[in-house]
């Protein structure tokens, strides 16, 4: 298995956090992505989490002065198209049709929402 594909495989929950964060906050450094994460988890292990997702090809990691900045190495669409499409295949035996009437069927999506989608397929059909 190469690297790459290593990387895009389904997130655990405390990388998929961090990687929100370096979404949404750009390059970071421990600190301050143990600051943003829920449940105030200790220092060394978000700095033991970065290491590993460094080595898995998930972020990468440059030297500021005594301190890693952290940088996602995934890019969001990526990530969150394997874990969409992991799920469908798990939960749903690939079918996006089941996932999206389940979704309908328990209210997930409000009519916003719908709008969307509905617009959205329209555009992916011309």
């Amino acid at each position: 298995m190469n690297r790459r594909s290593l990387a895009l495989k389904q997130l655990p929950p405390m990388e998929l956090s961090m990687m929100h964060i370096l979404w949404e906050h750009g390059p970071s450094q421990v600190q301050q992505i143990r600051d943003r994460l829920e449940g105030d988890p200790a220092y060394t292990t978000v700095q033991t989490v970065l290491n590993k997702m460094e080595r898995k090809g998930r972020v990468k990691r440059s030297l500021s002065g005594r301190a890693y900045i952290y940088t996602a190495a995934l890019k969001k669409d990526a990530a969150l198209g394997s874990a969409a499409k992991d799920l469908v295949q798990r939960v749903f035996q690939g079918s996006v049709e089941s996932l999206l009437m389940s979704l309908v069927k328990s209210k997930q999506l409000d009519e916003a929402a719908l709008r969307r989608l509905d617009q959205l397929i329209a555009e992916e059909k011309e």
